[in-house]
Parts: C-alpha cells; sequence; structure tokens
C-alpha cells in the first residue's frame, strides 16, 4: 500500500493515479433523514446492473450510521450502463442526484 501512495504522489496527482487504473465512482445522494431502509431497498434494486458494483457496506455498520449516500464502482462501466444505472436509481422518489466522478473528487 505505501508503494502505491508513493506511486500516486509521484504521478501528475491522485487524479491520474485513478483514472490509470480505471476507478470510478457513482455516489448517489439522498433527501435528507432518509431511513436506511429506503437507502438500502435503492442499492439492492439496481445492484444486478453490469457495470455497477455496489460498494460494500461495513459489517459493523448498524442501520443507524450508515452513510448519507450509497457508492457503486463504475470503472468498467460503458455509458449505456452508466444510463440504466440512473434510470433505475431515479425510479426512487428519496434520491436527489447521482454524482458520477473518481474518488479523489475529478
Amino acid at each position: 500500500m505505501a508503494a502505491a501512495a508513493a506511486l500516486c504522489a509521484a504521478a501528475a496527482g491522485c487524479s491520474a493515479f485513478d483514472r490509470a487504473f480505471g476507478k470510478q465512482e457513482a455516489v448517489v445522494q439522498f433527501q435528507a433523514n432518509t431511513p436506511a431502509s429506503a437507502m438500502l431497498e435503492a442499492r439492492a434494486a439496481c445492484s444486478h446492473l453490469a457495470g455497477a458494483y455496489a460498494e460494500p457496506i461495513p459489517k459493523h455498520a448498524l442501520a443507524v450510521d450508515l452513510p448519507d449516500d450509497i457508492r457503486y464502482e463504475v470503472g468498467s462501466a460503458s455509458d449505456a450502463q452508466l444510463a440504466r444505472l440512473q434510470q433505475c436509481l431515479e425510479r426512487f422518489p428519496a434520491v436527489v442526484g447521482i454524482e458520477f466522478s473518481s474518488p479523489s473528487g475529478d
């Protein structure tokens, strides 16, 4: 891991490192005070789509301690697959946005 961090620092920034390895994610934001059950329902409903892999939820996380978003790894997804993911998630009224970016924010 230290070697990866050094490589990242030596590269033209971490965003170049992320792009080089195809790391991209879709971050799904929900309305404030959305119950964890609704977030998990949306996550489960759209996790079967090709090219989108829901990031695991820590085993020790309690439902009340879940983050206020869910994330999918979409580095190998085509534009069509990203569109299908977006269409799937937009069926849920609690979803207020989907941001496609690298984990470093690019």
